[in-house]
């Protein structure tokens, strides 16, 4: 694996707007990027988010090497993010505890409770599916869906801060991994104080980026 990110083609960065040389107002540059990412990740083919989420969970054997004593977080598939429940599965099956974030309030870290095949479920914030059980788990792997990224491995997200508060939270033990679509890469996302870079980044078979993983 490359420390950069080498995808099958190469990014377009025409939906990224430069910003001007003076005083920059980065929420609402931020906006725009979100908006434009989000826009060109719903227009990519359902064929070609599941090969790239194929490569992906190929990448992630390889990286995380799944087992038993590991607590590793995914998410449930939102907004045409990479769909990774069938690797999920096949985590599970390895012996690893999957773990599924819910939001407990705005401003808040993120708690986990586990998942596994035919668990209870319910809808949470934005009728996201997640584990019914009160019981909450500590992951040693978080693995986050991006909107955007950079080479440096920081991650564009929703903008609601709630995977930086948790990984603040959880602390420098645990391994980061953000993953998406290779379109989604910016020159910079213009990191803030608050934000945490990933410890890497994911979008396939070329595109890697590892950061102290």
């Amino acid at each position: 694996m490359s420390d950069t990110p080498d995808p099958a083609s190469p990014p377009c960065y025409a939906h990224e707007l430069p910003p001007p040389a003076q005083a920059v107002d980065w929420p609402l540059w931020r906006k725009a990027q979100r908006e434009a990412l989000l826009a060109a990740r719903q227009a990519i083919p359902v064929e070609e988010r599941a090969r790239v989420a194929a490569e992906v969970a190929g990448v992630l054997d390889r990286l995380i090497a799944p087992g038993p004593g590991q607590v590793i977080s995914l998410y449930w598939p939102f907004k045409a993010e990479l769909d990774l429940r069938f690797w999920m599965e096949s985590t599970q099956a390895k012996g690893a505890r999957i773990a599924l974030p819910l939001v407990e309030a705005k401003g808040r870290p993120l708690k986990f409770r586990e998942w596994f095949p035919g668990c209870a479920m319910e809808r949470g914030i934005w009728n996201i599916l997640q584990p019914a059980g009160p019981e909450e788990i500590t992951p040693s792997v978080v693995i986050a869906p991006l909107v955007g990224f950079d080479p440096d491995a920081f991650r564009l997200g929703y903008g609601g801060g709630f995977f930086d508060r948790t990984l603040e939270k959880l602390g420098p033990g645990v391994k980061a991994v953000g993953v998406g679509h290779p379109s989604a890469a910016l020159r910079t996302i213009h990191p803030q104080p608050h934000d945490i870079a990933m410890n890497a980044i994911v979008t396939g078979e070329k595109g890697v980026i590892l950061n102290g993983w």
